[in-house]
């Protein structure tokens, strides 16, 4: 399957994408911040169009600020308005950020990627029993 970049490097942060059968795995790694933040969400954007699921692999982030804080937000508003599912898996850093700026936990945190991935395969409609009435 091809995408946009699989690769790209912004300030202090690398971000990495994966393409599978049901979803997409981007990978964020370093500090993420008001330098930052934005090209984490255009990466991510472009990533959508590709996948209608996308796991954001947060676990290599050591820090993140409130810009991406921002970031991760306008990433959920773009998502539910293209009708994608998404989640991220959170770093030490960003469950500390979402404890404070998520209190309501409104934005989609799981385990871990695999949990992830289990559950995009099972709300993959290829999956899925489709009952279909019959005419009468």
């Amino acid at each position: 399957m091809s995408g946009p970049e699989s690769r790209q490097t912004s300030n202090t942060a690398q971000f990495t994408a994966r393409w599978g059968p049901s979803a997409s795995v981007i990978t964020a790694r370093g500090e993420l911040d008001a330098a930052n933040a934005d090209d984490l969400a255009e990466y991510v954007q472009r990533c959508l169009s590709y996948s209608q699921w996308l796991i954001l692999d947060l676990r290599g982030l050591e820090f993140i600020g409130t810009a991406g804080f921002s970031a991760l937000h306008r990433l959920n508003v773009v998502c539910s308005g293209a009708d994608a599912e998404w989640t991220m898996v959170p770093s030490r850093a960003v469950s500390r950020l979402l404890r404070i700026c998520d209190p309501d936990g409104i934005l989609p945190v799981t385990g871990s990627v695999t949990e992830s991935i289990r559950s995009a395969a099972n709300s993959d409609p290829r999956y899925l029993l489709q009952l279909i009435p019959q005419s009468r």
